[in-house]
């Protein structure tokens, strides 16, 4: 989490260089890929908010009824697939936006 808040501030603090360049003809590409990308770090911010909150419905709907054994395994394969899902937010973000 601190990882993405450093990240972000950090894309958004140099905005200005990328900025300049949109006005040339030449080098405005630059500035077009970086807002992309600037994007896509917003984009995947709000997906892990999205991510965190399904996985959060899940957990709780977890009942003990059907034994412990069960609901400690289903508790691990939501986790697993939590942490894979989050790994893929960064991918999936930059594919949508266009980001390279």
């Amino acid at each position: 989490m601190a990882r993405r808040r450093v990240l972000t501030l950090l894309m958004t603090s140099l905005a200005p260089i990328p900025f300049a360049t949109i006005a040339n003809r030449e080098a405005g590409h630059m500035g077009h890929n970086y807002f992309k990308s600037l994007f896509a770090v917003g984009f995947q911010g709000m997906l892990i908010m999205v991510c965190m909150a399904i996985y959060a419905v899940l957990v709780q709907g977890i009942a003990a009824g059907g034994g412990l054994m069960g609901a400690i395994w289903t508790c691990v394969g939501y986790t697993v697939l939590l942490c894979f899902v989050l790994f893929k937010t960064g991918s999936l973000s930059k594919s949508i936006w266009g980001a390279h």
